[in-house]
């Protein structure tokens, strides 16, 4: 709607103008179809303006920024050098040289800077749309998202839990890789495929979250690995990588780049077990050892009770003897409440 007042205010004024000058006192004496010319084109060219701009539908906000600034900064620039040439230059305001000078110039100078602009906008930060706009606060790092923790889906989660204050980066490569993923004829990547789209369409339909999918940067193409692409891109948008893969996070570390292992964060927030606590444990299995049954928690501990064999397949309630902590996870010792 507002684009739609945007453009109609713009035909108005348009018309506006050629009625200005149609009144001009050096067009009272023309012919009578000189005025409805003027004012025919004056309304035909909003009208090819905005025809034009609704065919494009794709902008590069980085591309049109680039080429105003370049704008501007040649206009400067040729009002100093126009400036610093007027002492310099034996010429006259009465010659024709001195009126064409400040157009050659300005052309030339708002060229080579829009050029300029447009070459190196990625080096720019405040050309980087994803990166520098106003709902970034300072000290706040983005999230960049690789393929093992949108399939995991537990960072969705805490994304929802409040965990998360910046918003979330995917890489379009990471996207694409999901897209391909999904259409798999392997049935296990099928399914990770199609569960990872799922986990970011639940990211994306929360209005408290932030998602934002970005093209990588052509310094990108040199990096071997769909990983190591990540770890760059979060580089370059000095964020931090979220990831489930202890290779990531190890390649992450080499690079200095801040890293979010969810498997760590989940293992802080497991709750801590002492001897004596109470629990309460379906037992689903057998033991290592002959007496023993085993059962997990609802966060994927296990527990593994001592003369627990015969109760396989019931809820019992266990004391906690002892816990070891194993690079699988946590492992709970317990016995009985009966026998303890």
């Amino acid at each position: 709607m507002a684009l739609f007042f945007l453009r109609a205010i713009f035909i108005v004024v348009s018309a506006g103008i050629a009625v200005l000058i149609i009144n001009h006192p050096s067009l009272r004496t023309v012919p009578t179809w000189v005025p409805w010319g003027i004012l025919t084109g004056m309304i035909a060219l909003p009208l090819t303006v905005i025809g034009i701009d609704s065919t494009i539908r794709r902008k590069d906000l980085t591309i049109i920024t680039a080429v105003y600034f370049g704008l501007l900064i040649g206009v400067f620039l040729t009002y100093i050098t126009m400036l610093a040439l007027t002492p310099i230059l034996p010429l006259n305001q009465a010659d024709p040289l001195w009126s064409w000078l400040p157009l050659i110039l300005g052309g030339v100078l708002c060229y080579l800077s829009t050029s300029l602009l447009l070459q190196t906008r990625n080096d720019f930060r405040f050309l980087i749309p994803f990166v520098e706009f106003a709902r970034d606060v300072r000290g706040l790092r983005p999230n960049i998202l690789d393929t093992t923790s949108i399939v995991d889906g537990r960072v969705a989660d805490l994304a929802e839990a409040g965990v998360f204050e910046s918003r979330f980066v995917i890489a379009s490569f990471v996207l694409d890789e999901l897209q391909v993923a999904a259409e798999s004829q392997d049935r296990t990547r099928r399914t990770r495929g199609r569960r990872g789209l799922d986990v970011l369409n639940r990211l994306r339909s929360n209005k408290a979250i932030d998602v934002d999918v970005i093209s990588p940067r052509n310094e990108l193409d040199g990096e071997a690995t769909l990983e190591s692409r990540v770890v760059a891109m979060a580089s370059q948008l000095e964020g931090r990588v979220v990831t489930i893969d202890p290779n990531v996070a190890k390649l992450a570390a080499v690079r200095s780049v801040p890293v979010i292992n969810v498997n760590d964060v989940s293992l802080a927030l497991k709750p801590a077990f002492v001897p004596g606590d109470a629990l309460s444990v379906r037992l689903i299995k057998p033991g290592e050892e002959p007496d023993q049954g085993v059962g997990y928690l609802d966060d994927g501990t296990m527990v593994v009770v001592e003369n627990g064999r015969g109760q396989i397949g019931q809820t019992v309630q266990v004391s906690v003897t002892s816990t070891l902590q194993t690079s699988a996870g946590r492992l709970v010792f317990a016995k009985p409440a009966s026998a303890a």
